[in-house]
């Protein structure tokens, strides 16, 4: 693993630093403007305008919260991966309703996902229709926009090569630019290189590729598809498809860690975040996947832990390979829940997590976004920004060393000072 001493967040963070995972709940006003721009009622520049203000409203949001790790909320994306479609040659934006009449098995995939609860005509993946390339960056843009207007460090979340090789494959209509999933994925990593390179020139701080679908395939092998944003294609064997999702995910890495100037390497994998209904989400505990992470060339496993769907932290954390070699972007609050968590509640969380990792090794944050898809935020902002305080107040709470009582205190010959 790349020594994360020589990077760019180095000696720049206190103990426990709070950071988001991407998503912010796009307010009202850049909603009404996208809705505005697809019924050609206003124009691009219009819509860059909205988005303009709502990530500049986030930052002041995120600063004024104490955050210390500021992102720019994903406002521009309609979803963590779907964005891509507008910024790759040969991709095409397709509904799930759409794709429902292309895939082969078109009834098991309508049951799949009326029992999911994901509404088919308003969600929408990125399919490969034709030889992909990188036509404009996918987030150099977003960066620079933040970068003008912070001096706090930002963390960039990209969809990892693994999540949009299987979101972007559809053998009916992908087969006619590759042979089949591993060609494409090369062209996909290829993409992802020279865009991680250039939001290293542009001040990137920290990169974190979002590799959702890793606990699709290994807490389902073989049973009943969970709608994981893209989860169409795997291989038979999860141990092998999770060492396919490995290889591709250092190869996108291998050129950044040999910078000296560096960002942050983290990756995020989670359980789903497309329905505030948990029980359509998948459970396990991380340790069958363990094996897998400890391998990746990242500083940081960005991992939700708010839910007990993701089981004991012991489960993962106990495993030598992870505790040895590994920060943790430890959850600590669920973006789907109402109930806003206790600050003593997080920080019991953070000092069992000290238990099996070293203070500068853990850092605080929510288990995923507050809005994986544009129009269906998990909570409402003001809830979300509750969540985020407790988050905040946690970890200064649990930074700070606990001071005895003053009556307590003894002088230097062990007396108790007068009252």
């Amino acid at each position: 693993m790349a020594d994360p001493q020589r990077d760019r967040l180095s000696g720049r963070l206190p103990l426990f630093p709070t950071s988001t995972v991407g998503s912010w709940p796009r307010p009202p006003a850049l909603q009404r403007a996208r809705r505005d721009r697809m019924a050609g009622r206003i124009d691009d520049e219009q819509l860059a305008d909205a988005e303009d203000r709502a990530v500049a409203d986030w930052l002041g949001l995120q600063e004024g919260l104490g955050i210390d790790v500021v992102t720019d909320g994903e406002q521009r994306r309609d979803n963590f991966y779907s964005f891509v479609a507008g910024k790759l040659d040969g991709v095409r934006l397709m509904s799930l309703a759409e794709m429902l009449e292309i895939v082969e098995d078109r009834e098991g995939f309508e049951r799949l996902l009326r029992s999911l609860d994901v509404p088919a005509y308003s969600i929408f993946s990125p399919t490969c229709v034709g030889k992909v390339s990188r036509r404009r960056p996918l987030a150099v843009a977003e960066l620079a926009f933040v970068r003008a207007r912070t001096d706090r460090p930002v963390k960039v979340p990209l969809p990892g090569p693994y999540l949009l090789t299987r979101a972007m494959w559809l053998k009916e209509l992908s087969g006619s630019a590759y042979p089949d999933k591993e060609a494409l994925a090369d062209d996909v990593c290829a993409l992802l290189i020279e865009e991680i390179d250039e939001l290293c020139a542009a001040g990137a701080d920290f990169i974190q590729l979002d590799e959702p679908v890793l606990t699709e395939v290994a807490f389902n092998p073989g049973g009943t598809r969970t709608f994981m944003c893209a989860a169409l294609a795997s291989r038979a064997d999860p141990a092998e498809e999770l060492d396919w999702a490995v290889s591709l995910i250092n190869r996108v890495l291998a050129p950044v860690r040999r910078r000296a100037d560096r960002p942050r390497l983290g990756l995020h994998v989670c359980r789903g975040n497309w329905s505030v209904d948990e029980a359509t989400l998948l459970s396990g505990a991380y340790h069958p996947l363990a094996p897998w992470l400890a391998r990746l060339d990242v500083d940081q496993l960005v991992l939700e832990f708010a839910t007990p769907r993701a089981g004991e932290l012991s489960s993962l954390l106990s495993d030598p390979g992870i505790a040895a070699g590994k920060q943790l972007g430890l959850g600590v609050v669920n973006p789907r829940t109402e109930e806003v968590e206790a600050v003593e509640a997080i920080v019991q969380r953070a000092r069992e997590a000290r238990g099996f990792l070293p203070a500068e090794a853990i850092w605080l944050n929510p288990d995923c976004g507050f809005a994986t898809f544009a129009s269906r935020p998990m909570n409402a902002e003001r809830t979300a920004q509750d969540k985020l305080g407790a988050m905040v107040a946690a970890a200064r709470s649990f930074a700070q060393p606990r001071e005895p009582c003053p009556r307590r205190r003894r002088d230097e010959r062990g007396r108790s000072p007068e009252p």
